[in-house]
């Protein structure tokens, strides 16, 4: 593995797939809140998940659409707007034609706040990681793997969170089963 989940922020501004992927399992979701982590969406992640046209819209994500608002309304999750400086920014200028404009506000927003971006695109993450610095850079697996090192989720889990981000056809499986592998594996090092 090439993620350190003994660290992880609780801060996050968070772009519109790591936000679907928190929000699939009521289990996750749940410990996170319980355990004080923060997320924070742009003007932009906020349109993109429940404003920009579809053309394939299925009963999973006007479910997801459903849980989004709930959560702004109760303050789980805040949203924010940028300004136009924060979009002339250097790097939004040089990067606006290879990310997303829900990533790339993200970064910004991220970058001017000093807190971390969550992201589980590829591409996003490496650029993020130029600008914040690999330590302010997180996934959804990251944390996840997070909560099984620290034991806020117990090894009995897993299953239940596969099975509900697969329900809502998220693409993370593979990845939720090697970081609970591996702090199955640094859990057991640490009592040896």
């Amino acid at each position: 593995m090439n993620i350190d989940i003994t660290n992880c922020n609780k801060v996050n501004m968070i772009d519109s797939c790591s936000l679907w992927n928190i929000l699939s399992s009521l289990v996750v979701y749940s410990v996170l809140l319980e355990n004080k982590f923060s997320f924070s969406i742009t003007g932009f992640v906020e349109y993109e998940c429940l404003y920009k046209p579809r053309t394939i819209h299925n009963k999973m994500d006007a479910e997801l659409q459903t849980k989004l608002k709930s959560e702004i309304d109760k303050g789980n999750v805040t949203c924010y707007n940028l300004t136009i400086e924060d979009l002339q920014d250097d790097f939004v200028l040089k990067n606006r034609n290879t990310i997303g404009i829900g990533e790339l506000s993200s970064i910004a927003f991220a970058k001017k706040v000093s807190i971390s971006f969550l992201t589980d695109d590829q591409k996003a993450r490496r650029i993020a990681m130029d600008i914040l610095g690999k330590e302010q850079v997180q996934t959804t697996s990251l944390i996840l793997g997070w909560l099984f090192y620290t034991s806020l989720l117990s090894e009995g889990d897993i299953d239940a969170i596969i099975k509900s981000h697969n329900e809502y056809f998220r693409p993370l499986e593979k990845y939720f089963r090697e970081v609970h592998n591996e702090a199955l594996r640094l859990k057991y090092f640490l009592k040896t």
